[in-house]
C-alpha cells in the first residue's frame, strides 16, 4: 500500500499482532484495547495473537474475557512456559496477515505507536525497528542494558542503534526462508542477525519507553544475567563462528 495514503487510509494491507504474556494480568487488557485502536488505523486487516506463556496470575482469565468479545483475538496458551523466544515464535507461526508486528505484554511500549512504524512500511522496506528515546528503567537497568547492547553489537556486527527493543514489524514472508530457532530472550538478537545477514532492508523509529507497572522483570536478577551470557555466547557460536567456518 502507497506510503502516500489519504489521511484516515489505512497503511498496510494486513498485520498480525503478537504478544507474549506472563504474568501481565494487569496490563495485558490495556495493551490488547490500544493496539486494537492502533490496528484499525495501521491496517485494513489485523489479528491480535497472544502467546500465554505460563502465566501464574489471572492473565489466562483476563485473555479469556476479551476472547469472547473480540472476534480479532486469538489466544494460544502454554501451561508451561515455552521460554520468552518460544512464545513469540509459536505467535509467528500462527500469524497470517502480511506483516507481523510484535512488542511485551508488559505495557513498557505504548501499541499506539505502531502506526509510527507502519508509516515506514514502505515498499522498499522489510523491517521497521523501534529504538527508545530514552530507557525508562531504574538506573542499574539502563546501564546493563547499554552493556548488553555495545556487547551484542560488537559480537554480531549489528548496525542497528537499539538491538535489543523489542518493538519490530516485520514481513511475515521473511519467516519462510530464514528460520528461527532461539527460545529465550536472544530471540531478538536473532531476529536481527538473521534478517541484517539476508539482505534485508530496515529502517528505524524512535519509540516511547515506560516504567514497569505491573509485575517485576526476572531479566536482570544473577542467574537470569548467567543464564544470558551462556545463550548469548551459543548464538554467537552458531551465527557468526558456525557461519565464518562454512
Amino acid at each position: 500500500m502507497s506510503a502516500h495514503a489519504a489521511p484516515g487510509t489505512p497503511r498496510l494491507s494486513g498485520i498480525s499482532a503478537v504478544f507474549p504474556a506472563m504474568n501481565d494480568g494487569g496490563t495485558i487488557a490495556s495493551m490488547i484495547g490500544t493496539a486494537r485502536a492502533a490496528l484499525r488505523r495501521a491496517a485494513a486487516d489485523f489479528e491480535i495473537i497472544v502467546v500465554n506463556n505460563g502465566s501464574r496470575d489471572y492473565t489466562a482469565a483476563v485473555l479469556a474475557e476479551l476472547a469472547g468479545v473480540m472476534p480479532e483475538l486469538r489466544v494460544i496458551t502454554h501451561d508451561q512456559p515455552l521460554g520468552y523466544g518460544g512464545a513469540l515464535r509459536a505467535g509467528f507461526s500462527a500469524a497470517v496477515k502480511e506483516w507481523i508486528f510484535y512488542t511485551d505484554g508488559d505495557a513498557q511500549y505504548n501499541p499506539l505507536e505502531l502506526g509510527l512504524l507502519a508509516d515506514c512500511a514502505t515498499e522498499g522496506v522489510d523491517v521497521v525497528n523501534g529504538y527508545k528515546i530514552t530507557r525508562q528503567d531504574p538506573w542499574y537497568r539502563t546501564v546493563l542494558g547499554r552493556l548488553y547492547h555495545y556487547t551484542a553489537r560488537f559480537l554480531f556486527g549489528f548496525r542497528l542503534r537499539d538491538v535489543d527493543c523489542d518493538f519490530r514489524l516485520f514481513r511475515r514472508t521473511l519467516l519462510a526462508t530464514i528460520p528461527l530457532t532461539s527460545t529465550t530472550g536472544t530471540i531478538g538478537l536473532e531476529i536481527v542477525k538473521r534478517f541484517q545477514d539476508a539482505g534485508c532492508r530496515f529502517t528505524e523509529v524512535p519509540v516511547s519507553h515506560h516504567y514497569r507497572r505491573y509485575g517485576d522483570s526476572q531479566f536482570f536478577r544473577p542467574l537470569r544475567l548467567f543464564r544470558m551470557a551462556k545463550n548469548l555466547a551459543a548464538l554467537w557460536i552458531q551465527l557468526v563462528l558456525h557461519k565464518g567456518r562454512s
